[in-house]
């Protein structure tokens, strides 16, 4: 139905009001008795066999809502009754801001892709903790990073303000230096800036007194040897983990008419680099630390590779969008197959 009905409907208008008119439409609905109650029977597969162990937290399966689609945490609880077995939100900066000048989301439909140059419009942590502090029950990643007028210099400041911020309130972190709409963030995936800014979280980590994961989310766009650069940061500082990957300037074999706006691409075209870069990261360092995989899963099919390759968990943000709720149904629904 969403595929034939709603999704049509929805693409007639500009994607970023849908998805605003999306999260209010969720909201509402869901205060409607009975309706969380359905959507779980009809999304939500419960097995204990698609339990995932890792870095330290139990998922209770390992679909997840990538970073981007719920930026302040207003929809989280609503989105974790499709059968989610964890949302990350953010990505968050210390101080609110607009994000970039509109329009800046745009679908590429040939490609079963989305554009976007937001921005990390957010309205900053403070706000998004009020919200996760009536969490229960949802096993939350906090995606963080620097508001845009902080330089480069000080970007260390800003994720130590969200970390603090944020620490009490959620279950892991996500490091985001790889969003291409914030200018020269991607500098700081360099290996010198981003040791220094990973050790530094890590010393704010340690001091509490149980330490949360630390992920670090990266471009599809880096070269091997910038991948084999990741993989020593990762043991030099400990961080728990990587996400790979955020969106890619790439384009590629792109056929829509919009292909040439700026932002970071999403979707399909994504979907094969973004295993090619979890099965580099995970032979490369001898599955020495744990993947969750995010790029251009559309199917069960995509999934699957992408676990086969070596994720331990992924993450769906425009396959949710293209395919609707059924695909997170789906795809346990094949880890179940597959284990049987």
């Amino acid at each position: 139905m969403y595929k034939l009905l709603i999704r049509p409907l929805l693409f007639c208008f500009d994607p970023e009001e849908v998805h605003y008119f999306s999260f209010s439409f969720i909201r509402f609905i869901s205060k409607i008795p009975l309706v969380p109650a359905l959507l779980k029977s009809l999304y939500e597969v419960r097995d204990p066999r698609l339990e995932r162990q890792v870095f330290g937290l139990t998922f209770k399966n390992p679909v997840g809502l990538a970073a981007g689609f719920d930026k302040d945490a207003k929809c989280y609880k609503e989105l974790s009754n499709f059968g989610f077995g964890f949302i990350e939100i953010g990505t968050l900066t210390p101080k609110p801001q607009d994000g970039n000048p509109k329009k800046r989301l745009f679908r590429l439909k040939e490609d079963s892709g989305i554009i976007n140059r937001m921005g990390f419009n957010n309205g900053g942590v403070d706000a998004a903790v009020l919200r996760l502090q009536q969490n229960k029950g949802v096993l939350i990643g906090g995606n963080i990073g620097k508001n845009k007028v902080t330089d480069n210099d000080d970007a260390t400041s800003d994720y130590l303000l969200c970390f603090d911020a944020l620490f009490a309130v959620v279950d892991y972190f996500v490091v985001n230096v790889s969003s291409p709409n914030t200018p020269n963030l991607r500098a700081l995936q360099d290996k010198e800036p981003l040791t220094n800014l990973l050790r530094d979280l890590q010393n704010e980590n340690y001091k509490k007194q149980n330490p949360k994961p630390i992920l670090l989310k990266i471009a599809p766009d880096l070269t091997d040897e910038q991948l084999v650069d990741i993989i020593d940061i990762v043991a030099e500082t400990k961080i728990a983990g990587v996400i790979a990957t955020n969106t890619t300037i790439s384009r590629a074999n792109l056929q829509s008419e919009n292909r040439t706006e700026t932002g970071g691409l999403s979707g399909k075209p994504l979907t094969k680099r973004s295993t090619e870069v979890i099965r580099f990261l995970s032979e490369k360092s001898n599955n020495a630390f744990p993947i969750i995989g995010v790029g251009g899963i559309h199917s069960a099919e995509d999934a699957i590779e992408k676990l086969e390759a070596g994720a331990s968990l992924i993450q769906l943000y425009t396959g949710f969008i293209y395919e609707g709720p059924k695909l997170v149904k789906e795809i346990n629904t094949a880890i179940l197959k597959k284990s049987s």
